[in-house]
């Protein structure tokens, strides 16, 4: 039997040093017995043209944090749905020259509530108004939600997300306010603003909301995961939306299943060994 060729992968974004991804994808890697390679490279807006035109045929896949999901959109020879409908792709995959972009955040996010909150969701606030905002609304239309608050620091720059959404067949009708405002009793918060911006008041406005979704996972806890991790509250981590979103990266780069199991023990024990004292 041939051995397997080595192929490249990397996460890119800046910054991405905290990036669990490539513990995740190397153990799914080890755990299909392929010699791949996974990295993390620092890439900002303006490079990610540069950095496309230096890959050659050993790449075969790449991951997409902040701030490259939608900058890499004019880059790509096709979509899949969700890329086209959200208007960003956290999945590039490489194959006979061309580039497939993907979104696996809006599976991920759907996954990762299913297996830990039954719904369904009729209203929801989400914190943030970036790409990662608009994959977890899409996210929350296809789970049956009608209604969403966006909460933003600057109304004027959600304007994109807004117009996406609405685009969407199911996307939950939305309207927009600052992080000054109330959280209140929703079905469902979910956060994808860091750590930093969540506020003392901005927290306890969630206190009432029985379903806490934090898309951060690094610094963990954050103080809306802490709050709701004292409380009792359901909490549904980034982690969890990583290794779901990850998981699917996997299949699309690979053609293989995802390791899952494998997946999430190699995440579960790296977090922990950065939130140890």
């Amino acid at each position: 039997m041939a051995t397997p060729a080595v192929r490249n992968c990397a996460v890119l974004g800046s910054p991405i040093e905290h990036s669990l991804s490539p513990v995740l994808h190397r153990a799914a890697y080890a755990e299909l017995g392929l010699p791949w390679q996974y990295s993390a490279v620092d890439v900002e807006e303006p490079e990610l043209p540069r950095f496309l035109r230096t890959l050659d045929a050993s790449w075969r896949g790449l991951s997409l944090t902040m701030p490259l999901k939608r900058t890499v959109m004019p880059f790509l020879d096709d979509m899949d749905l969700w890329a086209e409908v959200s208007g960003a792709a956290n999945t590039v995959v490489l194959a006979d020259g061309a580039m497939s972009g993907f979104n696996t955040d809006i599976p991920g996010a759907i996954a990762a509530l299913q297996e830990r909150v039954p719904g369904p969701f009729t209203n929801a606030v989400v914190l943030g108004g970036g790409a990662t905002a608009a994959s977890m609304l899409l996210a929350l239309g296809e789970l049956g939600c009608e209604y969403a608050r966006l909460l933003v620091r600057d109304p004027s720059r959600a304007t994109q997300t807004v117009e996406t959404v609405a685009r969407a067949e199911r996307g939950p009708v939305i309207e927009v306010g600052t992080l000054g405002d109330p959280v209140g009793a929703v079905d469902l918060v979910i956060s994808t603003i860091p750590a930093s911006a969540q506020s003392p008041a901005l927290v306890a406005s969630a206190d009432p909301c029985p379903v806490v979704f934090e898309v951060v996972y690094d610094p963990w806890p954050t103080p809306l995961a802490a709050a709701a991790l004292r409380s009792g509250r359901i909490l549904v981590g980034g982690l969890d939306l990583l290794i779901n979103q990850a998981a699917r990266q996997v299949e699309l780069m690979t053609n293989l299943p995802a390791p899952v199991a494998a997946m999430r023990a190699a995440g579960e024990g790296a977090l922990a060994a950065r939130v140890r004292p």
